[in-house]
């Protein structure tokens, strides 16, 4: 059914208002190709929405956003040491990594309670505590959103690259994820290689943690470091840790002896995006409504009533200080409507 002039201000987790032409609700892939065949909705701008966690509104939206919410979770295959996992783009992703967990499947442990669904997870390749989806990647099923044709990607076609895939870049928004597989293991041992895990586990004094113990650790340290976007409007890391070459790397960091950085399998170098905004000044800044979290300076949030407008010419702010003083042009997550 389709709704025009839709509220979004509920669909997306910086909470600000934004309102669109015409909005739809799907749950199965059946349903999709129906409402595509639908001449209400031809030649209208899609924009697929799953919590929203991941995107900001600037103005209003003038086409067709929608919702997937289908919610399967259901496993494929299992043999000795893997089970293969199918689930549904609308499936929270924190409930996935909460069915594997309950079933001591180890794998995406880490990646507990990163905001958004299934069918968003691909196309940013989430990551966190020293994995990725493309780790446990297996394939996905989707449409075209322009032929209606349906295609299965394997994990080569997805071209997965550092919170990027084929869907972000050569097609964005021309094809709509319907499901995921995902092989996890039966018998591997929790990463925990991470500083930042690793030092949480230490120091609670768990020397063989268990997947469930590693779920546990990263819950407790995402509540401790980024606000709950329920009751603080945010969408998370606004934006994405640069990558540099070795020697540009040790070039700031003669400068900047404690410069924060992160392993990388490109052979270049990762480095904190938040020791960078928190450098220039910006952890805990505030104007009007929109500031950075106190606890983390690559959040920035919604405090009361801002527009998507304002969230924007506060983070460019934000990137225009980071350049002048480093030299390096940090890169949104978040995608700008």
């Amino acid at each position: 059914m389709l709704h025009k002039n839709h509220s979004l201000k509920k669909l997306n987790t910086f909470g600000v208002e934004a309102k669109v032409k015409l909005f739809a609700e799907v749950f199965s892939l059946d349903e999709l190709t129906n409402l595509f065949a639908d001449e209400k909705v031809d030649r209208e701008k899609i924009l697929v929405l799953g919590s929203g966690s991941n995107i900001l509104f600037t103005k209003d939206f003038d086409g067709l956003v929608i919702k997937l919410s289908s919610s399967d979770i259901k496993i494929i295959d299992e043999t000795t040491n893997t089970v293969l996992i199918e689930a549904d783009a609308g499936v929270i992703w924190n409930d996935l990594v909460k069915f594997c967990v309950d079933r001591n499947f180890g794998g995406i442990e880490n990646l507990t309670l990163i905001p958004g669904t299934v069918g968003a997870a691909p196309i940013q390749n989430i990551g966190a505590y020293g994995h990725e989806l493309a780790d446990y990647f297996d394939s996905l099923k989707g449409i075209f959103i322009k032929s209606g044709n349906r295609k299965t990607f394997s994990k080569s076609d997805c071209r997965f690259a550092y919170r990027s895939s084929i869907f972000k870049e050569e097609f964005k928004n021309e094809f709509i994820i319907s499901s995921v597989r995902l092989k996890v293991s039966k018998s591997s041992k929790p990463n925990t290689s991470y500083k930042g895990l690793s030092d949480y586990l230490s120091k609670k004094e768990i020397a063989n943690p268990t997947i469930k113990d590693v779920s546990d650790a990263v819950t407790e340290i995402r509540r401790s470091k980024l606000p709950d976007p329920t009751k603080i409007g945010n969408a998370g890391s606004f934006f994405k840790n640069p990558v540099l070459s070795e020697n540009s790397f040790r070039s700031l960091k003669a400068e900047y002896p404690d410069i924060i950085k992160f392993s990388s399998d490109s052979g270049q170098i990762k480095i904190s995006a938040g020791w960078l905004i928190e450098k220039c000044g910006w952890r805990g800044k505030r104007t009007g409504d929109v500031g950075t979290s106190p606890d983390h300076a690559l959040i920035i949030c919604n405090f009361g009533n801002a527009t998507g407008a304002e969230i924007l010419e506060f983070a460019m702010r934000i990137k225009e200080e980071v350049a002048n003083k480093f030299g390096i042009k940090l890169e949104e997550e978040v995608n700008i409507f």
